[in-house]
């Protein structure tokens, strides 16, 4: 994995004044106002490793501060796996709905599909090991326009991960492929000229893996973990719970009393014990995705996370490298009292201001797919745009 950058606090202070001297009374923004800073200083960074690899002097440069933030060719990958866990029927869906949902992403038909069009933003889908593979042939396009296209990359680690509750869900090979795999597909994406990154996935029964790594890296119980997803029984929901329970019990590294009896805590483990839990806990998706993020974190690109099951990637991606956190926008705070949890404790990892930060949305969204980040792009376009375009009082000849 290449290194994370921290961004560089030396131009803080002139972003900060840039932001504060705009024609507005200070803080009139709102959250609006770190997120401008957030964006300043990860392009700031941007073009500084730019300059490095150019061999250019840094000195020679104009003033950082005083260039536009620039978002160009924003991308929405939607990653997709199935769950061997789910043959316990956890979900109200079979595992087979997770290919008819690809299907109709390709046709166009998903809400996905709708919000990445209303704000033009690309939209690729990663078979990352749904359980039979598309033939994209097949797929009739509805969608023929350059912009509402959908591009599907296939980048499969299986068919489908393995019951967790009885076994690991991959090989350690599984995870080092699926983060080469993440790996090429934010490459190939940057090359490409692109400058922001939208997350979004679909799996069904993937809130369970999901729910099963937040216990094993948190202080969290399995039962604050777990939700109804997409509106479970109580009769599956308290079964969801006691088969994450016997897989934590299984996995001793991330079992919550075998880290009391050791004196370990979760956000100490190492990085071979964390793509461990990856290999007893995760899904396809999730350790493509946690891969995307670092790898777009290395590359100095803001990544937009969406929901739970995104956020939990992102978790993982902290623990292998603290510096991640600041390179991530929290686009929603979900229906999901797990998620709403999860995201205190990332919003407290970032350490650009001194108060924590605060997710863009809460629409009670519980969908995934990369909705809620598609819907905070347009939130995000305008923090751009406010620093990049907005007078300052000086410019602007207003006197306070």
């Amino acid at each position: 994995m290449m290194p994370i950058s921290p961004l560089s606090k030396e131009t803080f202070d002139s972003i900060q004044a840039k932001i504060d001297h705009k024609t507005k009374p200070l803080g009139a923004l709102g959250a609006l106002e770190p997120l401008a800073l957030q964006l300043a200083l990860i392009n700031q960074q941007r073009r500084e490793n730019n300059c490095k690899l150019a061999s250019a002097s840094l000195s020679n440069t104009v003033d950082e501060a005083s260039e536009k933030i620039s978002m160009k060719m924003p991308s929405m990958l939607v990653f997709a796996g199935d769950h061997g866990i789910n043959e316990e029927k956890l979900s109200i869906a079979p595992s087979e709905v997770t290919q008819q949902m690809v299907v109709n992403f390709l046709q166009g038909g998903a809400a996905i599909n709708c919000f990445c069009q209303s704000n033009e933003l690309a939209l690729t889908v990663i078979d990352c090991g749904i359980l039979q593979a598309i033939n994209q042939h097949e797929v009739p396009q509805v969608v023929k326009d350059k912009k509402g296209a959908v591009k599907l990359i296939e980048q499969r680690l299986g068919a489908g991960t393995h019951n967790f509750s009885l076994g690991p869900a991959m090989s350690i090979t599984q995870v080092e492929q699926g983060f080469e795999y993440g790996r090429q597909v934010v490459n190939a994406q940057v090359a490409q000229g692109v400058e922001l990154l939208l997350l979004g996935e679909m799996g069904i029964a993937n809130t369970s893996s999901a729910a099963a790594l937040m216990s094993a890296l948190t202080t969290f119980s399995v039962e604050q973990c777990v939700g109804r997803g997409t509106g479970i029984t109580d009769e599956q929901l308290n079964k969801k719970i006691a088969l994450i329970e016997k897989a934590l019990q299984r996995v001793s590294l991330s079992c919550k009393e075998s880290s009391r009896d050791s004196g370990k805590e979760p956000e100490t483990l190492n990085k071979s014990e964390v793509l461990t839990l990856l290999s007893e806990l995760g899904g396809f998706e999730i350790v493509q995705m946690v891969s995307a993020i670092l790898t777009a974190a290395a590359k100095s690109i803001p990544v937009v996370i969406d929901g739970f099951i995104v956020s939990v990637a992102a978790l993982v991606a902290h623990r292998l490298d603290k510096n991640v956190a600041n390179y991530l926008i929290f686009s929603h705070v979900s229906q999901e009292k797990a998620h709403q949890d999860l995201l205190s404790e990332l919003l407290a990892a970032q350490t650009l201001t001194e108060q924590t930060g605060q997710a863009l949305l809460n629409l009670g969204l519980r969908l995934g797919e990369g909705t809620g980040a598609a819907l905070a792009y347009p939130l995000i376009k305008a923090a751009a745009s406010f620093y990049n375009n907005m007078a300052s009082f000086e410019s602007a000849g207003v006197t306070v």
